[in-house]
């Protein structure tokens, strides 16, 4: 029981270093991204707890197999951190 809560919380860490990484709006991300995308990286990622950097790369090379919410969320995340490099430039 003790190991399940750790990984869990372990996982959603890395659903929100992940968001927060990538989003102007840290908050918003991390409360849409833990909805959207913790069922898919529980289910595709859960061998990687609890090492973050490892869950967080899991997800990207997975990014084909999530649900059509969790990738709407990295879609857009991701899009957010390419206008944040071009306007950095």
């Amino acid at each position: 029981m003790t190991f399940h809560r750790t990984s869990r919380i372990a996982l959603l860490f890395a659903i929100a270093f992940a968001a927060t990484a990538l989003s102007a709006r840290p908050s918003l991300a991390f409360s849409e991204a833990q909805q959207m995308c913790t069922g898919d990286a529980m289910r595709l990622c859960g061998h990687e707890v609890p090492n973050v950097q490892r869950i967080t790369a899991c997800m990207v090379r997975n990014r084909a197999h999530v649900s059509p919410g969790c990738r709407a969320v990295m879609d857009r995340d991701h899009a957010a951190r390419r206008r944040a490099a071009a306007a950095a430039e």
